[in-house]
């Protein structure tokens, strides 16, 4: 293009008109990102002599609204998680001037994005709730499936597994076997179903905790009625179970390492074993988070396995018993028979709990839409449900070839080996299942009382809008702790109700997970899943309602030794 300078040398005698080319004017297009000015711009065009005075008409050039686009996945843009909070906070009308994205720096946590990579390189910022970062459970998310198989491990195999051979007494051996194998597969896949629940990818929600999960499924209301005090009961109620536990195996540690030749005129008397074992039990509760513990619940889980393999090889290895009877138990009346019948299954029931833990488990890990956390989750479940079958398989089976119908009503594998063995099997092997039951249980109160410690702290966090220091939440753990140990010796006979409690804790296990996938996933209506689901569901609530009543009248009529305040 040639210079005006060159343009005004040129002779007179040919009038050159300069051509204008203008451009639409500013105009204002009110979208997302505000308006976009646009200033006429004026171009000055060499003129040559071929071309005379030729009038250039001004063309106006019209641009068509663009629609705003996001680069977002249409389901996280609408999740609930993400709308507690603007994503981007823009004024509705932005005059000259374009408005900048704001640069990521990469310094977002991954615990406050709830599928967070896919979404922080998509809108390269996030601002959720951070009340997550502040919890017990959710405050690392650094877990793996390793971790997951320590935990689950943990609290899938306890003290509930010693009662089993006891449900054999009134199943016989057919249907004691068929039964505790069906409850095994059928609390493995409800267990299959949470896994895949923990993430809603058209949410963008990771549902963190069993009682969230319910609430959001079913309602605010429904979801805090039906499933609130069960999950209370299996948290707080299985850690005064451990304290009652732990506090007698520890006094029978004692009594079996002195014998006769003790020393000591005054030895602990019940009461101050569950001090001693509560007072452990606290120091190691203030570990911070969950993840933190994997290390505690590596060594429960191996002292779980550790102390089941030891009673089922001693009692095998010992013999059975002079005059064992492998008949079921039949006594009293027919009614009474058909309630003895429906307790052996709530025991069942009772042994397969830990479910009311899977979410909070899971949420330790960290997760995105292309790696998440169900995946390293089911390997590690996969992994400790293999050894959780080996341990109680062989502990139901052959605890009862060993002891029959002998095996105390209200005992376990424990009680009857020290009641038929104590003389038998050397001090030494019988302080070593001691030592393991009692580490077994003091690992085991970490990981099943972290729901209270997270509902405590919550409730102060939801509140302060802060973080819990450090020296209230020390306060809580004791506080909880010392709670469980006045209700274990006010009523130490929380054992005698295997039965009636696995009865009301069956739905978490067995019937919740069912319809929660039925209302989450919404599977074609009269295919293969939708008919195992709603009947896995339904027989689950009605075996629930069977076996609470079955357990009430079995506590009823055979009677339970009331000692309030007087542990043995």
């Amino acid at each position: 293009m040639a210079n005006v300078d060159e343009v005004s040398s040129l002779p007179s005698s040919l009038p050159i008109t300069p051509r204008t080319v203008t451009i639409a004017p500013t105009f204002h297009h009110d979208d997302q990102f505000g308006s976009l000015p646009i200033t006429p711009r004026t171009a000055s065009v060499a003129q040559t002599p071929s071309i005379v005075s030729l009038p250039i008409t001004p063309r106006t050039v019209s641009m068509a609204p663009t629609p705003s686009i996001v680069s977002l996945p249409p389901s996280q843009f609408h999740s609930p998680s993400l709308s507690r909070s603007p994503l981007l906070h823009m004024g509705d009308h932005a005059t000259n001037r374009a408005v900048k994205t704001p640069r990521s720096r990469g310094l977002t946590p991954r615990f406050i994005t709830p599928l967070g990579s896919p979404l922080r390189k998509a809108l390269k910022m996030t601002r959720l709730d951070p009340q997550d970062a502040w919890l017990p459970i959710t405050e690392s998310r650094n877990g793996n499936a390793y971790y997951a198989a320590f935990h689950t491990l943990c609290s899938g195999i306890g003290i509930q597994a010693l009662v089993l051979p006891v449900a054999f007494t009134i199943l016989g051996w057919a249907w004691g076997i068929t039964c505790l194998t069906i409850a095994f597969i059928w609390q493995l896949y409800t267990l299959y179903l949470m896994v895949q629940l923990h993430e809603n990818h058209e949410t963008g929600l990771r549902y963190s905790r069993y009682l969230q999960l319910a609430c959001a499924t079913f309602g605010d209301k429904l979801g805090k009625l039906i499933a609130a005090f069960p999950i209370g009961y299996l948290s707080a109620g299985t850690c005064c179970a451990l304290i009652i536990i732990g506090g007698s195996t520890a006094k029978l540690l004692y009594q079996t390492l002195c014998g006769a030749t003790c020393s000591n005129p005054k030895p602990l008397t019940t009461v101050e074993w569950y001090l001693v074992f509560t007072c452990v039990a606290v120091v190691l509760a203030q570990l911070p988070n969950l993840n933190s513990i994997a290390g505690v619940s590596l060594v429960g889980a191996l002292t779980a396995v550790g102390y089941c393999t030891a009673l089922w090889t001693v009692s095998v290895a010992e013999g059975r018993l002079p005059n064992v009877s492998y008949d079921p138990v039949r006594k009293g009346s027919q009614i009474n028979r058909i309630f003895d019948l429906l307790n052996a299954l709530g025991i069942i029931a009772f042994a397969f709990r830990g479910h009311n833990l899977i979410l909070e488990i899971q949420a330790t890990m960290p997760s995105s839409e292309k790696h998440p956390s169900r995946v390293p989750m089911w390997k590690g479940v996969q992994f400790s449900y293999v050894l959780i079958a080996m341990c109680l398989f062989p502990l139901a089976i052959c605890g009862y070839w060993a002891y029959g119908h002998l095996i105390p009503a209200n005992g376990s594998m424990l009680t009857a080996l020290f009641a038929f063995h104590n003389q038998d099997v050397s001090r030494s092997v019988l302080a070593l299942i001691s030592i393991f039951v009692i580490i077994n249980a003091i690992s085991s109160f970490q990981i099943y009382g972290m729901p209270m410690f997270d509902d405590m702290e919550s409730a102060y966090t939801t509140r302060s809008k802060k973080a819990c220091p450090w020296w209230l939440r020390s306060l809580f753990r004791a506080i909880f702790g010392f709670v469980c140990f006045f209700i274990s010796v006010a009523i130490p006979f929380l054992g005698s109700f295997a039965g009636l409690i696995g009865g009301i804790a069956l739905p978490i296990t067995f019937a919740y997970p069912c319809f929660m996938w039925l209302k989450v996933k919404k599977p074609k209506q009269y295919s293969l899943s939708w008919w195992v689901n709603w009947g896995l569901g339904l027989l689950g609530m009605g075996l629930s309602g069977i076996l609470v009543a079955a357990g009430l009248y079995v506590v009823i009529d055979t009677g339970v030794k009331i000692s309030f305040f007087n542990p043995q």
